[in-house]
This record gives C-alpha cells, structure tokens and sequence, in this order.
C-alpha cells in the first residue's frame, strides 16, 4: 500500500508539473517586410502629423504589464478595438484630429497597426510565449484593428443593413506616401446611416491586408460568414483605374503573382475550402445598370464585361471583353487577378455557397486610383489629392444608395 501511494503521489507530482510548467518560450520573431517599412521617413511623418505616433510606443507599455497569456490577449483586443475606433472617429469628425493630416486619411491606421504587430512580434515575456501564442495575438490584433470584430447592426425592423469592405494601401515601394481610397471610405462610412427611398441603412465595414497569405488563411471568409445571411447588400471595393469607377461584372480563381506588402507573389488556382466544387468564375449581383445609369459624382462609372480566360480545350490566355465562355478556365476576372479580384470571387463564392446568390445583392466596386496633385512627388498630402480622396469617398456613397434604392425602380 505504501507503495501505491508513493507511485501515486509521483505521478500526481508529475502531473501537477507538467500543467504548470510555463509555455516554452520562442525567440522574438524579426519584423516582416511590411513592419521594416516603418522606419522609413514617410510612415514616421504620416504617424507625427496625425497624432498616432505614440500609439505603438503605448501599446508595447501595456504588453509589458502584462503578467499572463491570457493578460496580454486583453491587453492586445483592447488596444486593436481602441486603434479602429480612434480611426473610425478620427475620420468621421469626433474628438481631436490628432494633428494636420485631413481626417480622411486611412494611412496613419495602416502604420499604427504595423507598429503594434511589430511589437508583439519582439515582445519576450518572462512567462514565456509558444510561436502558437505570438501568432494568436498577432491574429486577433489583426481582426480587432480591421473593425473584424466591431461589426454592430441595430435589431429591429425597418433599417436596411450594408456590409462594405476595403484595403490597406499597397505598391508601397513605388511610392511609400500611397494611401487606399477603399480603406479611407470603410472609415468614413463605418457605421453610419444613409436615407434611400426604401428607408435607412445602416453601413457597417472592415479592412482587408493585402497580403496572400492571409486571404488563403481564410480572412475573407471569417470576417464575412457571420453576416452575410442578415445583411442587404455587400460590397467589396478598392483601388482599381485612373479616374474612373469600374462595378465588375465577372470575378476568377486566378492568382496572377503581383507581388504583395510583404514582396510575395503567388500564382496560382485562388485557394478555398472544397476545391473540388469550386468554380473558375463568379459573378456579381449587384444591380449594375442601375448603379451605372445613376448619377453618382465626378468620375465616371462602367460595367466592366471583360475578362481574361485560356477557352475550353485551349492553351494560351484570350482576353473576352463581354465575359467568359463556357469551360473556360479564368486567368483574371475583369478586376484583374491581384487580391481586389480575390476579394471579390471569395466574397460571392461565399454568398453562393450559403445559397443567396439570388437574394443577395454582392459584388466589387473598383475606385479611380487616388492621384497627388500635378507636380508633387514629395509631400504626403495636398489640396488636390484630399480633393480626389473625398470625392471618391462621396462617391462611393451614392453608388451604395443607388445599389439600395435600385429594386424600388423593377
């Protein structure tokens, strides 16, 4: 018996160790391509003129008190909701504006929250962080500082609901000042409400990165899934031509390789769950001669038809300007084949596979490309540049109310 006790208490000896013992400890990881950007001269003027530039500083204090996992997961949801309101508010005219960059700037939230990852991503704790850990933190201040998380629609009858999507902005190594009009209007536009002849509607947003890894990891998916059967239009937009607004017409499963904020390409079949049932082309349901009959603002809008497709039994790439042919195996849907098409064909391939393909009005809107003023290849800002950038956001506003107010008009 006193045998059997001794083993017993060694193994629960054993046991109590093995569930308290600290998670192994990884080394910090280095700074991604993106995050190394940070040290150039723009992103620090852009954070300095905006006020955001103690937002990394502050949070790395926070992480540090943190005693725990468990704390600095708190520390991390809290800080990533607090940057995406503080950007929300910023560019929608409540509280302090921070400094002299105009409101609707997107871009000192894209470098705050490359400050933050880098951040978590040097942090070393002495209770020891798993490579698991750092990337559950990374993962959720990701989500919590893309608005992911902040999606609210009010309950009740009588207020339309809108799901729009934008970007971070990106080519950065050919001009590291660019800013991404789609990422600027999620902010302008996040949960406000707009009067259409059926009634309000309430827009809710968030922000994609524009990074392949993460779109093959499920970002769209996630953040989309929960709302798409509650909502009344989804619009996915950003960046696309020079002074004009293109509504999409066809989306492809091709990855063309242009690289992403971290120099990646891929190319390749776009990446989703059930392969085998997926298709090569996805198209929109957004009602686009109504969007494209309405006056909307100063740029001109097109439905665009065209796409690229290597035709059944061919082997060589034709470019369709009104569409693909049946068979066909995509190339680049009539947004391209960078991730703005990729947002495009995951978002509707969702809408189609939860079954909404004909009650779900879904589909992308490309932007003019967001010009500087004539002359100017230095400075982060000037009048022309905020000029275009609010006329886009406007835009983009009217484009929703004629999307809303369109089935009124059949």
């Amino acid at each position: 018996m006193n045998f059997i006790r001794v083993g017993i208490l060694a193994l629960g000896l054993a046991l109590a160790t093995t569930l308290t013992a600290p998670t192994a400890a990884t080394a910090a990881e280095q700074p991604t391509v993106e995050e190394r950007r940070l040290d150039l001269a723009v992103p620090q003027e852009i954070l300095r003129r905006s006020g955001f530039d103690a937002v990394a500083p502050e949070f790395a204090a926070a992480l540090r008190g943190a005693r725990s996992y468990a704390q600095a997961r708190a520390v991390v949801i809290r800080e990533g909701s607090a940057l995406w309101r503080r950007a929300v508010e910023r560019a929608q005219g409540r509280g302090p504006d921070g400094g002299e960059l105009s409101r609707d700037d997107d871009r000192p939230l894209y470098w705050a929250r490359l400050g933050m990852t880098r951040e978590v991503r040097a942090w070393e704790p002495e209770f020891g962080l798993s490579a698991e850990q750092r990337a559950a933190l990374i993962g959720q201040l990701e989500r919590t500082s893309r608005g992911q998380t902040a999606i609210r629609y009010p309950h009740g009858k009588g207020l339309k609901r809108i799901l729009l999507t934008g970007f971070d902005p990106f080519t950065l190594d050919r001009d590291i000042r660019i800013s991404n009009p789609s990422g600027a209007t999620a902010l302008a536009l996040d949960g406000t409400v707009i009067e259409t002849a059926g009634g309000p509607a309430r827009i809710e947003t968030v922000v994609f990165p524009v990074r392949w890894a993460d779109f093959a990891e499920g970002t769209v998916e996630r953040a989309l899934r929960p709302y798409l059967k509650g909502v009344d239009l989804l619009t996915t937009v950003s960046q696309g031509r020079v002074g004009r607004f293109d509504i999409e017409r066809t989306n492809g499963a091709w990855r063309g390789g242009f690289p992403d904020n971290d120099n990646i390409g891929r190319t390749e079949t776009v990446p989703v769950t059930d392969p085998a049932s997926q298709p090569q082309w996805t198209a929109t349901t957004l009602p686009y001669r109504d969007i494209v009959a309405a006056t909307t603002g100063r740029f001109p809008v097109y439905d665009n038809t065209g796409v690229t497709e290597i035709p059944a039994g061919g082997t060589e790439p034709v470019v369709r300007p009104d569409g693909p042919t049946a068979g066909s195996t995509a190339r680049a849907g009539g947004g391209g084949n960078y991730l703005s098409n990729e947002v495009a064909y995951r978002a509707t391939l969702l809408r189609d596979r939860l079954g909404l393909h004909d009650a779900l009005p879904a589909g992308h809107v490309h932007t003019p490309v967001l010009q500087f003023g004539t002359g100017n290849t230095s400075e982060v800002i000037d009048p022309e540049f905020v000029r275009n950038r609010l006329d886009i956001i406007a835009q983009v506003r009217s484009i929703l109310r004629a999307a809303m107010e369109a089935p009124l008009k059949r």
